[in-house]
């Protein structure tokens, strides 16, 4: 695996560092001492698992991790074990707390190689198994510390905001922590078509096509959402597919 260490503290990289050298399977590629370094690191490497500070000068390691829309793998580690219950709902792998023991550091790192192994090593029949489920007319999100159970007949479309999806209901809407691309690549395409960087519609919702936008009624009004010009050729083919 490839990883990197983002901390702003010269001996916890030290202690990573030494850590990292015992286990045969890690590389590590960079040690940076802050997110903007990280940053640079993730778009030149091909990153597996960061071990990532939360307070560091200038952006946290929790806000740092919100910016990225393809995170690798993150192993959190901090003095502080208030940030513990965040960073989980962050998505984190793990949580160190300084100072690390480095039995505590290997099963992290046993668990990172253990959702590797998942992603990578999974079966062509498993992509059809994914396919087959999406057939099913609901979705489970995380929200408000919860799953929540959300019908794809009543979602009118879902809207990207930075880090977070707004999930549009008739009567509601569910906000989660996650990004539009991971979002859409779990819904059928035979109900939802992604027609901006910011929008994603249920076609069965969508009352007319009018030049470079979409309406749809909500809550009574009309919603007019915009087509983005990547997305208007194969919208377009789609209308066309089934104009009279």
């Amino acid at each position: 695996m490839n990883v990197i260490i983002v901390d702003d503290e010269p001996l916890a990289q030290d202690v990573l560092e030494t850590y990292i050298e015992r286990i045969p399977d890690l590389d590590l590629v960079a040690k940076c001492s802050n997110a903007f370094e990280a940053n640079e690191a993730l778009k030149n490497h091909d990153i597996d698992l960061m071990f990532l500070d939360i307070q560091m000068p200038q952006l946290t390691g929790m806000d740092f991790l919100r910016t990225l829309p393809d995170p690798p793998l993150v192993v959190f580690t901090t003095a502080y074990s208030e940030y513990a219950i965040e960073g989980f709902e962050l998505d984190a792998l793990d949580y160190l707390l300084k100072p690390i023991a480095f039995d505590r550091f290997a099963k992290a790192v046993n668990r990172a190689k253990e959702q590797l192994d998942l992603q990578t090593s999974a079966p062509a029949t498993d992509t059809v198994a994914e396919i087959d489920h999406t057939e099913e007319d609901f979705i489970f999100v995380k929200a408000d510390k919860k799953l929540i159970k959300v019908n794809f007949a009543d979602v009118l479309y879902i809207e990207g905001l930075k880090d977070y999806v707004i999930i549009r209901l008739e009567n509601s809407r569910i906000i989660t922590l996650q990004t539009m691309k991971s979002l859409e690549k779990k819904l059928p395409e035979k109900i939802f078509k992604r027609i901006h960087r910011s929008y994603i519609i249920n076609i069965d919702r969508v009352e007319a096509v009018m030049g470079n936008m979409i309406e749809i009624t909500e809550k009574g009004a009309k919603k007019h959402l915009p087509i983005g010009k990547n997305y208007r050729s194969e919208l377009q083919d789609l209308v066309n597919k089934n104009r009279l």
